[in-house]
C-alpha cells in the first residue's frame, strides 16, 4: 500500500523523524570552495531574476528564470529544523549568485510533517507570490519561538480536537496571528486562509505526491532537473548544482 499523508495522520508533536533528508552531511562542513564565475543570463528589461516569483502547476513557488537550464526543486517543511539550517546556510549564495545569474531556478515545494506545519504552511502560501520566499525565511528565523509558544496544557487541549479543527487554534497558539498582522495580513484574511479546506488539501496532495511518486523520505530533499540528489545540506548540494551547470 502506498504511503499517504492526511490531516488525521499528522501528529501534534514536532516529528523530527521525517526531518532530515540527504546523505547526512552537516552544516559543520567547510564553507564552499566554489569560486569559478557563473555565466550570466540577463533578465529582461534590466530586471532581476530574484524578483521573478511564480506559483508552478505542481503547487510550489519558483524564484528565478523560468527557462533556467538548471532547475532546483526543494521539498521542505516549515516545521523542520534541518530545513531551517539549510536556508540559513544557503540563502545568500543560492539566491544572490545562482538564481540571480539566470542559470538556476529554485522551486520550494511544501512538505507537511505535523499539525502545526499545516498552520505555518497555509499562512505562508496565503502571502502574494512575491513575498513567499521572504516570508519563509522570516518564519524559519522564528521557528523555535513559534513552537515554544505552545504550552503543554494548550497543546493537549488542541490535540484533543478533531484534526480539521486544530488549524486555527494552533496558529493562534504559535502567535502566528501577531506575526502575520505585522506583515499586513488582516484578521479576516488570517481566518479565511486557515479555513481554506481546498488550500490545505492542495498542500496535503503535494506531500502525498512527494512520498508516493518522488520517494521523498525526509526534508529537505532536492531534485536537479528532475533527478533526486544525495544531499542534505548546502556544502553537499552546491557542487551538484555547479556540475549540472558544467562548471
Amino acid at each position: 500500500m502506498k504511503a499517504r499523508t492526511s490531516l488525521g495522520a499528522i501528529a501534534l508533536a514536532l516529528l523530527l523523524a521525517g526531518c532530515g533528508g540527504g546523505d547526512g552531511n552537516t552544516l559543520a562542513n567547510a564553507a564552499s570552495g566554489q569560486s569559478a564565475a557563473l555565466p550570466q543570463i540577463p533578465a529582461p528589461n534590466n530586471g532581476d531574476w530574484r524578483e521573478v516569483v511564480t506559483q508552478t502547476p505542481e503547487g510550489g513557488f519558483r524564484m528565478g528564470n523560468p527557462d533556467a537550464p538548471v532547475k532546483l526543486v526543494e521539498y521542505a517543511s516549515l516545521a523542520c529544523p534541518h530545513c531551517k539550517d539549510f536556508t540559513a546556510a544557503s540563502l545568500t549564495a543560492l539566491r544572490d549568485s545562482y538564481v540571480r545569474s539566470g542559470q538556476v531556478s529554485w522551486e520550494f515545494r511544501n512538505f507537511l510533517l505535523n499539525a502545526p506545519d499545516v498552520s505555518l504552511t497555509v499562512l505562508a502560501r496565503c502571502q502574494p507570490p512575491a513575498a513567499f520566499f521572504r516570508t519563509v525565511e522570516q518564519m524559519y528565523q522564528q521557528q523555535s519561538e513559534f513552537f515554544n509558544a505552545i504550552d503543554d496544557n494548550e497543546g493537549r487541549t488542541i490535540g484533543a480536537l478533531p484534526p480539521e479543527n486544530q488549524v486555527i487554534p494552533l496558529a493562534r497558539a504559535m502567535d502566528l496571528d501577531t506575526f502575520f498582522a505585522r506583515r499586513g495580513m488582516p484578521e479576516a484574511r488570517f481566518v479565511s486562509c486557515l479555513s481554506d479546506r481546498a488550500g490545505i488539501q492542495r498542500v496535503t496532495d503535494m506531500t502525498n505526491h512527494a512520498v508516493n511518486s518522488e520517494q521523498v523520505t525526509g526534508t529537505p530533499s532536492f531534485f536537479i532537473n528532475g533527478t533526486k540528489q544525495e544531499a542534505g545540506d548546502w556544502p553537499a548540494l552546491e557542487p551538484q548544482l555547479r556540475s549540472a551547470m558544467g562548471l
